[in-house]
């Protein structure tokens, strides 16, 4: 069977883009810290070059590296430091307001389910019983625990201690050299094709930059607002319920729902003692309500905008699909994955709808 050129030609691209998915599949574990450290560099490329710009040439870049690699650690150190003591002082008000709560639940459900002909009897004290015997378990037993669960799963907290200190050495050897990577990927293209695969990339990296730098936008924005709208109810996990909901927004309405949970419960174990269930139902009501008008119909239109394309809808089942096939690098390039194929089905459209086979 004799194949034409073109066909050669678009067989010799499907093997290579087969042998792609396959060396990504079964590579994924080893090149998970490499795909984190890509999706940084290209995100925190912008700012070295920006460094240099406004520098004049007079700084060196490995110092616009440095300090931009450097900043970024002790802004992701600093969420962690300051959401872990928090959570670890509000222990003993769980401890103490549990019982508590339980209690309110249960006289408030027991009537309001008899309306309807249903009977509720809970058995408070077995589970008061069951909930505080872990709440009140000793620090040492719980750290005990854990050294055990570490040495029943070395190979897992090897792996997770080697990502951490591989992740920010390949960061730093990207930012030094992205554009000499991308060079050498460019040269990699046939002559003839490379203007169409810049013209292709260049598009795609406009969509990504976009829908990267409105979205984080949206994120500081959103975590502000929460933070301040709990802290006016006077919650006092306001400030880590708050960044966390506006952080998690990146992944649509899944991060809003589990925030919402968070600051539910945690609404609950504080102010049902003292303002009664309602309170925290009327804070969350109130506070992740106008959030979601805000994001969907101000924020969001305004800052991410529709011309992008990436529908939160697109973005779920990408970082499912993705996540599906590949794991959690499949997560890591869904986003960027994504774009390059909405810049692909944009021109695939395009053409289809200026070809015969369309007008006739």
């Amino acid at each position: 069977m004799q194949f034409t050129p073109t066909q050669k030609r678009f067989l010799a691209w499907a093997l290579i883009a087969l042998f792609a998915v396959l060396a990504l599949w079964l590579l994924a574990p080893v090149l998970a810290p490499f795909a984190v450290a890509a999706v940084l560099a290209y995100a925190l490329t912008p700012v070295v070059d920006w460094i240099d710009d406004v520098g004049l040439g007079r700084v060196p870049r490995v110092v616009a590296v440095v300090l931009v690699e450097v900043l970024f650690l002790v802004a992701l150190l600093s969420v962690l430091l300051l959401i872990v003591p928090i959570l670890a002082k509000e222990l003993p008000l769980m401890r103490e307001q549990f019982p508590v709560l339980l209690d309110s639940l249960n006289e408030a459900l027991k009537p309001l389910l008899a309306q309807w002909g249903i009977k509720l009897n809970l058995d408070v004290a077995s589970i008061k019983g069951f909930v505080m015997k872990y709440l009140n378990a000793n620090v040492e037993d719980a750290f005990g625990s854990v050294l055990a669960s570490v040495k029943l799963g070395g190979s897992v907290a090897f792996a997770l201690i080697g990502n951490a200190i591989l992740i920010p050495v390949a960061l730093f050897y990207m930012l030094m050299d992205w554009s000499r990577f991308m060079g050498q990927l460019r040269q990699m293209v046939p002559p003839r094709l490379r203007a169409p695969t810049d013209s292709f990339l260049r598009e795609s990296d406009e969509v990504l930059g976009q829908y990267l730098r409105g979205q984080l936008l949206v994120m500081v924005i959103l975590a502000a607002a929460y933070s301040i709208g709990l802290a006016l109810f006077g919650l006092d996990l306001a400030l880590p319920i708050g960044i966390f909901t506006g952080l998690a927004i990146f992944v649509p309405y899944l991060g809003f729902g589990v925030g919402l949970v968070l600051a539910l419960f945690a609404g609950l174990l504080e102010f049902s003692s003292s303002h009664g269930i309602g309170y925290p139902l009327v804070m969350v009501a109130v506070v992740y309500g106008l959030g979601q008008v805000v994001e969907s119909f101000l924020l969001t239109p305004r800052l991410v905008g529709e011309r992008i394309g990436l529908h939160p809808l697109a973005v779920i089942f990408a970082l499912l699909a993705f996540g599906q096939l590949f794991g959690f690098v499949g997560v890591l390039v869904a986003l960027p994955a994504s774009a390059v194929l909405l810049v692909a089905i944009r021109r695939v459209r395009a053409g289809y709808l200026s070809s015969r086979l369309y007008l006739g």
